[in-house]
């Protein structure tokens, strides 16, 4: 029997409750922290000019309350794509971002370690930027300026001088850093095997003291337990613990893990949306909830996929790959072509995507195996279209204007009807459908682990 890759919301059901789980209600995670956006808390006002014509917007510190607890302060990396209330954002590596393809991405690592909030010392900062008299307001505006004009490459100053004398100070000062460590991660974020096997590992990344490690979802039911290298069953783990799945005997199917940690979220860290929103980058973090999954797959025969998704800027798309643990080929067929990943190989298919573009899909498999993947590709600052045909208002209206302790105010704020995202990932169904066909048509004529 073929497997299917199709649109979530035309997918078909799983056979079995874990994979309707898997599906429904735990959509892959690369990891991390996940956020409601919350708007402007602290800033100034910026300039932008561009093709001769200057605009006056909006520049300093957003709000983001964290999923389970905790708070973020971020700044902005691209000044014209909008920012939408309430968005949900998810922690994502700088690959998944328009960082991807920065070569100042290091650059903008650095601006945020040296200036405020993580300095809050604003005297010390001021005699830096040789900026007297320096406001957290000033000192969040010109921060954000300082970013904008790496990650965007834009003509942009700050409309309050002393605020401009630090964008200017932050610019020259700054140096490359490393991208930083995510907050918490599984690694890989699927694994399979053979039934009343261990089936493993997955490998805990975290800069948390330690996690907690919760039962898989319907553990009584699926009879699955984690346990540690040697064998005893784990509640916590650590950076670097190796985390194993002992599985049933004579049975098939699927359960999902969640770990959970309290810990800062790295400055640098990127974060995006599930909606279309502007991109942020972790500017401070308080002690907050970080979360990572993984699901696991086991059959006592036949096919054992491993299934998993991360976005691809670099490519344009999202990277799936599955990894076939069984004894025999899983194929998957889409508008009668067909796709195998032979038993014990593993296979990474990007599926193409435009830019701006709200992705919905589901890829099903035997033993009730379904996962759901979900999100938009924004991997450019430039917007490519407005949203709803309405551009971007960068400008904050009189009533709101201001500086720190203001009204919280977006920085590009839009009009949306409810139905769009639904009538997105509708259009990505078909998108995604074409563009993994087009990819399967080309591996056709490769039949060690390709086409047939």
């Amino acid at each position: 029997m073929p497997w299917l890759l199709v649109p979530g919301l035309l997918a078909a059901t799983a056979t079995t409750g874990a994979g309707t789980a898997a599906a429904d209600e735990n959509p892959q995670l690369p990891g991390g922290a996940t956020a409601a956006f919350g708007g402007l808390g602290t800033y100034g006002q910026a300039v932008v000019r561009e093709d001769g014509e200057a605009r006056t917007i909006p520049a300093g510190l957003f709000e983001m309350s964290v999923d389970g607890g905790g708070t973020l302060k971020t700044y902005g990396i691209d000044i014209d794509n909008p920012t939408q209330p309430d968005a949900q954002y998810r922690e994502a590596p700088w690959s998944a971002t328009s960082l991807q393809a920065n070569k100042q991405a290091g650059k903008i690592h650095w601006i945020l370690r040296h200036s405020y909030p993580q300095v809050n010392d604003l005297a010390e900062l001021a005699r830096k930027a040789k900026a007297p008299g320096l406001t957290e307001a000033d000192a969040a505006a010109g921060t954000q300026v300082a970013i904008w004009r790496q990650s965007d490459g834009v003509d942009v100053s700050a409309a309050d001088p002393q605020a401009e004398r630090l964008a200017d100070f932050l610019e020259r000062s700054a140096r490359a850093l490393a991208e930083p460590k995510a907050s918490l991660t599984l690694d890989p974020p699927a694994v399979s095997g053979k039934a009343g096997e261990r089936v493993g590992p997955v490998t805990v990344r975290t800069g948390a003291r330690g996690v907690t490690v919760g039962p898989p979802v319907d553990a009584a039911a699926s009879g699955v337990e984690v346990v540690g290298e040697d064998g005893r069953p784990l509640t916590s783990a650590a950076d670097g613990s190796r985390l194993y799945f002992d599985v049933p005997e004579d049975s098939a199917g699927s359960a999902v893990l969640t770990v959970q940690a309290s810990t800062s979220v790295p400055v640098g860290r990127a974060f995006v949306a599930q909606t279309r929103s502007q991109t942020q980058v972790v500017a401070g973090s308080s002690e907050s909830t970080v979360s990572a999954t993984a699901t696991v797959a086991w059959a006592e025969q036949g096919p054992v996929p491993a299934l998993s998704a991360e976005r691809n800027c670099a490519k344009g798309g999202v990277d799936v790959t599955a990894a076939n643990r069984g004894d025999q080929d899983f194929r998957f067929s889409l508008l009668g072509v067909k796709y195998t990943i032979p038993a014990g190989r593993v296979r990474t298919v990007t599926i193409p995507l435009q830019e701006d573009q709200a992705y919905d899909f589901t890829i099903t498999g035997p033993h009730g195996i379904a996962e759901r993947f979900q999100g938009v590709l924004d991997c450019r600052t430039k917007a490519s279209e407005p949203v709803d045909g309405i551009a971007p208002q960068l400008a904050p209206s009189p009533a709101t204007a201001g500086g720190a302790g203001a009204s919280s105010h977006d920085l590009a704020e839009t009009g949306s009807s409810d139905a769009t995202p639904v009538i997105a990932a509708v259009a990505v169904g078909f998108l995604v459908v074409g563009g993994l066909v087009v990819f399967l048509l080309r591996r056709k004529g490769a039949p060690e682990d390709g086409a047939e």
